[in-house]
């Protein structure tokens, strides 16, 4: 893969949440293509949903990537000569070039009301047609769109898709790549609020940022046709597009919180190494040429060539993840080192001082305290399914109720047990569900006891990670116990 122009990639991860795997895997491979070629390698923080965007997250993905020991030569934390390098700050340079694209006539303003694309896409289900906006504000007159703009009325920004053919694209994994332009409708670039879409955005910076590969998941694919577009509109050469494999579950699924954790924050918690988990990463789709399993991030780079990955979704296997780790611990760590990360990471100063208020009133001697905190540092918990059950609910009612939990201790972004007790008073009440009738399964979920040190300073010291998958074998135990329960009948 040749280019006349200099090498430089960007992974652009969104702060809406934990730090995925999936992120450091489309970073992995960013880093390893631009360190073969001499190239640059950029991080960009696309945080243009105001809604969900956190800096708590932004700082969880830059601690994430940086655990891992991927290292960007520009990016928010680190400067460069094409910043800023968050989109949030970026907001002039967007509405200068959605200004172009109306001066050209390649957009338009959309006064469409919410109700009314609403009852669009009702009409259209009703038709059995599949959901797409219906151009009604692409040719009025300028008059009309006056009259829209004197009388104050939202509007977003629409590119102007081609009516008719197709859109080509060459894709240098996958090759030529085809799209009907009659299946493409006209995509917002600029919402009511006066932000850019991840389109507008995503095109604007890659280009000014002077990006020559996008390299990104596959899942972007049908939206490539759209940025092609964009760039003919602004006149500007296209990067080259290599769309990876997605990582997917062992049902082919596309992986997921659900069925796999995929906070990198997750496996540092459990005391993955991160060089067990960038090898783990670099063998998904792509293979060494000696066919070896376990190789140095820097011998990933020297062999790096994308003739040698496969299209098929890797699957991400948790239990290989494990045993390469446990190769790791075992061939790789000496005993100096084993002492150093037992203390750093399992028994340091501030894990200690986290848990001694929480225990002191609880025990009477030292050799009591592992037995009384044994559950902080466990993995699995060993306790009985019914345990997990309140009186007057069924497994199937306190799996779903824990599910849905689950969902909103994922958006939660304060984590201090006053916060997390708010929230759980509150989800409890929107369910219907008695606090009791909640905060017992939750406090089994987190300890495997019933009694405990005070709940929400337990999930606190825990962390997101851990509570999210102690939730999720719950989950398991209680369906579980559901489909026994039910074979009984």
């Amino acid at each position: 893969m040749t280019t006349d122009r200099p090498v430089r990639v960007r992974v652009a991860p969104s702060p809406t949440g934990e730090p995925h795997v999936g992120t450091a895997y489309i970073a992995l491979f960013n880093l390893a293509f631009a360190r073969k070629n001499g190239g640059k390698f950029v991080l960009r923080i696309e945080d243009t949903d105001r809604e969900r965007s956190r800096q708590e997250w932004e700082d969880e993905i830059i601690e994430g990537l940086r655990w891992l020991g991927l290292t960007w030569d520009e990016g928010p934390d680190v400067g460069g000569p094409f910043g800023p390098y968050r989109q949030s700050e970026r907001s002039a340079i967007y509405h200068q070039h959605i200004e172009l694209l109306l001066e050209k006539g390649e957009a338009y303003r959309c006064f469409a009301t919410p109700e009314e694309l609403a009852q669009l896409r009702e009409e259209q289900r009703a038709r059995k047609e599949t959901s797409r906006y219906d151009g009604r504000w692409r040719d009025r007159s300028p008059a009309e769109v006056k009259a829209a703009m004197d009388a104050g009325l939202p509007f977003v920004v629409r590119m102007k898709m081609p009516l008719e053919g197709e859109t080509v694209l060459f894709d240098e994994l996958r090759g030529e790549v085809r799209i009907d332009n009659r299946q493409v409708d006209d995509q917002i670039l600029m919402k009511s609020d006066g932000f850019p879409t991840y389109h507008l955005a995503n095109v604007v910076d890659d280009h000014l940022m002077g990006i020559s590969h996008v390299i990104r998941a596959e899942e972007w694919i049908s939206s490539t046709p759209k940025h092609v577009v964009l760039y003919r509109a602004f006149g500007w050469e296209p990067p080259k597009f290599i769309h990876m494999p997605l990582l997917r579950n062992a049902d082919k699924s596309k992986i997921s919180k659900r069925k796999n954790p995929v906070s990198l924050l997750d496996y540092k918690s459990r005391g993955f190494l991160p060089e067990a988990v960038l090898n783990y990463l670099a063998m998904l789709g792509f293979s060494m040429p000696d066919e070896r399993e376990m190789f140095t991030v820097e011998e990933f780079f020297e062999n790096f060539t994308w003739d040698r990955m496969s299209l098929g979704g890797p699957t991400f296997d948790l239990a290989k993840l494990t045993w390469l780790n446990g190769r790791y611990y075992r061939e790789k760590l000496s005993d100096d080192a084993w002492v150093k990360l037992l203390r750093d990471d399992l028994l340091s100063e501030e894990i200690l001082r986290k848990l001694v208020p929480l225990i002191k009133e609880r025990i009477d001697t030292s050799e009591q305290f592992i037995p009384a905190v044994d559950y902080f540092f466990s993995g699995e918990l060993t306790y009985e399914a019914s345990m997990l059950v309140s009186k007057g609910k069924t497994p199937k009612e306190t799996r779903e109720v824990l599910e849905k939990y689950g969902d909103e201790i994922d958006r939660q972004v304060d984590f201090s047990a006053p916060a997390l007790e708010a929230l759980s008073r509150g989800f409890a009440e929107s369910q219907g569900w008695k606090v009791k009738d909640l905060f017992m399964p939750l406090r089994v979920a987190m300890t495997g006891r019933t009694a405990t040190p005070p709940l929400f300073d337990t999930l606190s010291v825990l962390g997101r990670a851990k509570v999210r998958r102690r939730l999720r074998q719950a989950q398991d135990l209680l369906k579980a116990l559901a489909e026994a329960e039910n074979k009984k009948k």
